[in-house]
């Protein structure tokens, strides 16, 4: 009897720590992440972007002067992309880097070298540039980048009630 209970014991040890062992070694587990952006490497700081405001996340599009059509279709899905906020306009703000298109709703700030023209980043309440989205010259992919963003904007707003 004493023998069973211990070999029970060690079983119940010994178990989980092979099957782990086994998921790493066999590659068993995710190797993706969850975000559709990219992580900016490095840290960026955007003093501009610092918000007293209570928004907690800004859309930002580096618009250099170098970006004329690309950047000027990016700022009108920028339009739509406000749009698609919803409920969310209340935590976030979109704004330009660089030269903004005429009638342009959106505050335009000096530029950012560092970052990709016609991009689109997700900056913190803080001013630091965290998440990279890229630019598609396909409308279709791009409207997918765009979606993701916004995905990703829902899951950072969630977790910043929650905590």
């Amino acid at each position: 009897m004493r023998n069973k209970t211990l070999w029970l014991f060690v079983g119940c040890c010994a178990v989980p720590v092979i099957a782990a062992l086994l998921a790493l070694n066999l590659g068993w587990l995710p190797k993706g992440t969850t975000n559709h952006g990219r992580f900016v490497e490095g840290e960026i700081h955007i003093e501009e972007l610092k918000h007293q405001n209570g928004k907690l996340w800004t859309i930002v599009l580096n618009s250099p002067a170098s970006c004329l059509e690309i950047c000027q279709a990016q700022q009108s899905s920028l339009e739509a992309l406000s749009v698609a906020l919803g409920k969310m306009q209340k935590d976030v703000d979109i704004a330009l880097l660089g030269e903004a298109q005429e009638g342009s709703a959106f505050p335009a700030f000096a530029g950012q070298p560092k970052l990709a023209p016609a991009h689109l980043y997700l900056v913190d309440n803080k001013g630091l540039v965290v998440l990279e989205y890229p630019y598609e010259a396909e409308p279709q992919k791009n409207r997918m980048v765009q979606k993701g963003l916004l995905q990703d904007l829902k899951k950072l707003l969630n977790f910043a009630r929650s905590s």
